[in-house]
């Protein structure tokens, strides 16, 4: 890529930011990608399920169910070829017998991006000692705290959420949010459902204007305007069952419900303004100790150059290794669309035990 296209790719990027702030349908996605080797592989279908340190992004009410006093989770993942990275790290720890509180750190960037506003001087002379290189990067900071309730089987929780996007020197945003999530355990049989963005989740953009207008007045840019991004609220409902195949082999399989209220979206069941986008897992363990897992997600209807429709699935699969108190995940999984590569996802999990 010479150095035009790259320049021309920030102004897109930048303009794109301005323009989602007109678009809250797609705010705040990077928090829609997941986390952990096992959700990875299972296709996201965990809300009812999820009961270790990834339970702060998949449903709160999770961390109730950790087995060990504390728990440190890890994940690394690239998406895109490699463009941009992805990563997770929470830390969990019991209060007592019924309470849990976690906190956990997302972090979704594309970096090293060369900057060459300052390329070319006044006098058209081309300076490369003048290319400076920045980061487009997105932040959250999950405060999660978690409760058995006195109901058996129930449990619930709830997550207050930081958000901080930055764009290089040239803008940056900052949100505040919310998540609430109920698990309920009746049998072999485990619902859940979880509130992202209970009451919206609101970014305040800020831009630079000083270093984009000469630019972007000379490639006739609009130059973007502080605004307000917003998230609307998303529904994730789960019904999952857990049986033993045998004394040492068990298999869940769990069905999550995505349902978002902003609009038609190219989803299973697409409405205005109620969507449902369904997503379908399966783990098979043998011994408490290996761990195959698969699953479906993006269902959606594309239209054929013959002018009929068809309908496409996206697969993924896993794999995760429990080696004493270390947990070792792996997930091969299309994070991006069904268009995009897929992405070798890592993750690790260490409990921890207190001293008696």
């Amino acid at each position: 890529m010479n150095f035009k296209n790259t320049f021309l790719l920030c102004i897109t990027i930048l303009t794109g930011f301005s323009a989602l702030s007109q678009a809250p349908k797609y705010s705040n996605e990077f928090l829609s990608i997941g986390v952990g080797g096992r959700a990875m592989g299972m296709s996201g279908a965990v809300a009812a399920s999820v009961s270790d340190a990834t339970s702060t992004a998949w449903n709160p009410a999770g961390l109730t169910r950790l087995e060990s006093d504390m728990q440190i989770a890890v994940m690394h993942t690239e998406l895109f070829a490699g463009i941009s990275k992805f990563d997770y790290a929470s830390l969990v720890t019991k209060i007592d017998t019924s309470r849990s509180l976690g906190f956990s750190i997302v972090r979704f960037a594309t970096d090293d991006i060369p900057n060459t506003l300052d390329l070319i001087d006044a006098s058209g002379v081309i300076d490369y000692s003048k290319i400076k290189s920045f980061s487009i990067a997105d932040y959250a900071f999950l405060l999660s705290y978690a409760k058995v309730s006195k109901v058996p089987g129930l449990r619930y929780g709830g997550n207050v959420k930081v958000i901080y996007r930055k764009a290089g020197e040239f803008g940056k945003a900052w949100g505040f949010g919310f998540d609430l999530g109920t698990q309920y355990q009746t049998g072999k049989w485990q619902l859940g459902l979880m509130a992202k963005d209970v009451t919206s989740t609101f970014n305040a953009w800020s831009y630079n204007t000083e270093l984009l207008e000469p630019t972007f007045t000379k490639t006739n840019n609009e130059i973007p305007k502080n605004t307000t991004e917003i998230t609307l609220p998303k529904l994730i409902f789960g019904v999952g069952h857990k049986s033993h195949i045998t004394k040492k082999v068990t298999a869940l399989v769990e069905v999550n419900f995505d349902m978002t209220f902003d609009g038609k979206r190219n989803v299973l069941v697409s409405g205005d303004p109620v969507s449902l986008d369904p997503h379908i897992g399966i783990e098979i363990g043998y011994a408490d100790f290996i761990f195959l897992r698969g699953g479906i997600l993006n269902i959606q209807k594309v239209k054929e150059q013959n002018g009929g429709t068809s309908t496409i699935v996206q697969p993924n699969m896993g794999l995760g290794v429990k080696l004493g108190r270390l947990t070792i995940e792996y997930a091969l999984a299309n994070i991006g669309s069904n268009e995009t590569p897929y992405s070798n996802v890592f993750s690790l999990k260490l409990d921890i035990n207190k001293r008696k």
